[in-house]
C-alpha cells in the first residue's frame, strides 16, 4: 500500500467538516489544519501564470535583456512546485516532529477550474488523498451561513456537484463520507479508515463525537 502523507478534506460550509477534522486528528500522528481561506489557490494562480507566460513567449527572444518579458522563458516548473510545497509545509501545514500525515480541511472548492486546481495540489503533494464530506443539503442551506444568500439550496447543490465531479476524476485518490451517516452510525467510517491505511478506533471516534467544542452546536462547521 502506498504511504499516505497528505490528506485534504473537500466540502462546503456547515457540512460538519470540523467534526470530521477532529475525527481524523484522533489518529495518532495525524495533523490536519483548519481552513485557510483558500490560500493555496493564490499559489496555484502564481504557478499557473508563470507557466502560461512561459508558453506564450518566444524563448529565444524572451531570453534577451531588451525583451519586455525577459526571463519568463526560464520559469522553472519543478522548482516552483518544490518551493510552493516548502512554503505550504512551513506556513499552512506546519507538521510537528511526530506528524505522519498532514493537510487541511477547506470549504472553498467552488471555482470553475476545480479539477485543474486539484491536479495542481497533487503535483505539489504527490500521493495526496481527498476526503469528500457531504451533508443533507436542505439542512446545510437552512443554516445561518447560507440563508442570507440568494437561493442557498441551489448554490450548495452547485458546489457539491463541482466537488463530486472533481472527485470522480481522482479515482482511488478520493473517498466520500456523509455527515448524517457517520453521526448516526460512526462505524460507517471504518471504510474511510481502511482506505487511509489506518486502524479504526471506535473509542477515539466516540470521544470526538462527544466533545462539545467539536460539535459546534449541531456540527455546523
Amino acid at each position: 500500500m502506498v504511504r499516505v502523507e497528505h490528506v485534504f478534506v473537500m466540502t462546503y460550509g456547515r457540512s460538519g467538516s470540523t467534526l470530521l477534522m477532529g475525527i481524523l486528528n484522533s489518529i495518532p500522528g495525524w495533523l490536519l489544519r483548519g481552513e485557510n481561506r483558500h490560500a493555496m489557490r493564490h499559489l496555484y494562480d502564481f504557478h499557473r501564470s508563470g507557466l502560461a507566460e512561459k508558453a506564450r513567449v518566444d524563448p529565444e527572444r524572451a531570453s534577451q535583456p531588451t525583451h519586455p518579458w525577459f526571463g519568463i522563458e526560464g520559469f522553472p516548473e519543478a522548482a516552483s512546485l518544490q518551493q510552493i510545497r516548502a512554503l505550504a509545509e512551513a506556513t499552512l501545514l506546519r507538521p510537528e516532529p511526530d506528524t505522519r500525515v498532514s493537510g487541511f480541511k477547506e470549504i472553498r472548492w467552488y471555482d470553475a477550474d476545480l479539477p485543474d486546481y486539484v491536479a495542481f495540489l497533487r503535483e505539489v503533494f504527490p500521493g495526496a488523498r481527498f476526503v469528500v464530506n457531504t451533508r443533507h443539503l436542505p439542512d446545510v442551506a437552512a443554516s445561518n451561513y447560507w440563508t442570507h444568500k440568494d437561493d442557498p439550496l441551489a448554490q450548495v447543490q452547485a458546489i457539491e456537484d463541482k466537488i463530486l465531479t472533481a472527485a470522480a476524476g481522482l479515482g482511488d485518490a478520493a473517498y466520500r463520507v456523509h455527515y448524517d451517516d457517520y453521526v448516526a452510525h460512526p462505524g460507517v467510517l471504518r471504510g474511510l479508515f481502511e482506505w487511509l491505511g489506518e486502524d479504526y478506533d471506535q473509542d477515539a471516534v466516540e470521544a470526538v463525537l462527544a466533545t462539545p467544542h467539536s460539535r459546534r452546536g449541531k456540527h455546523r462547521g
